[in-house]
């Protein structure tokens, strides 16, 4: 099994980057292969809304010049996904909701690629927003049919100076059992193939209230 998270900070080893190591060294521990991918140093455009992601369904967006796609692809080849945002302004960083935008539009209008497989969001953050970032970053994963684990708290870790956050002791414990959750929920998922049915995707039905 793999798992791929993305580090939406600017910051290389930032403590967004703390924060989803210590979730990553309890899914190794139960020999899960990581990959983590940093978004945050990179320039991304946002989405446009062009549609073509929808009329073309080749799992691409058609915006060049970023590692968006090969992103995607490798969320498609995952088990699951770790997504991982300082706070601005408690938002997600403006990098990182650029990427998130495009690729889950495009893996869900190419049929709900992400579907049932593990998501998880951590956030780092000085002070406030952690909870409002936090939830912005779990509409991605609710949206895509992914299965969440928890932990004892809201997946927020505290600090400024990278490195900090690994202070704040409820926080790391808060990340560790994430992890633990994490790995429990996808060795589940990969023990009951042929042995629990998955329910059938459906197709969206898509209305507005403008009559």
């Amino acid at each position: 099994m793999k798992v791929v998270a993305f580090n939406g900070s600017p910051k290389k080893e930032g403590n967004t980057y703390h924060a989803i190591k210590i979730v990553t060294k309890e899914l190794e521990k139960e020999n899960i292969d990581i990959e983590i991918i940093h978004v945050g140093n990179k320039s991304i455009r946002g989405c446009t809304a062009c549609g073509q992601c929808i009329k073309n369904k080749n799992e691409k967006c058609v915006l060049q010049g970023d590692e968006v796609n090969e992103w995607i692809q490798k969320m498609k080849e995952a088990d699951g996904i770790i997504l991982g945002s300082p706070v601005y302004y408690s938002s997600i960083s403006g990098t990182m909701k650029a990427f998130l935008d495009r690729a889950f539009y495009v893996t869900g209008v190419n049929d709900s690629i992400l579907r049932h497989k593990v998501g998880a969001s951590v956030v780092a953050v000085r002070r406030s927003g952690g909870l409002t970032t936090f939830n912005e970053l779990n509409n991605y994963i609710n949206y895509s049919e992914m299965v969440m684990p928890n932990s004892n708290y809201w997946n927020v870790i505290h600090g400024t100076k990278p490195g900090e956050a690994l202070k704040d002791e409820e926080g790391v414990q808060i990340m560790r059992v994430l992890g633990k959750n994490m790995a429990w929920c996808l060795k589940l998922i990969e023990n009951g193939k042929g042995m629990v049915d998955e329910p059938k995707r459906e197709d969206k039905i898509f209305t507005n209230f403008i009559r």
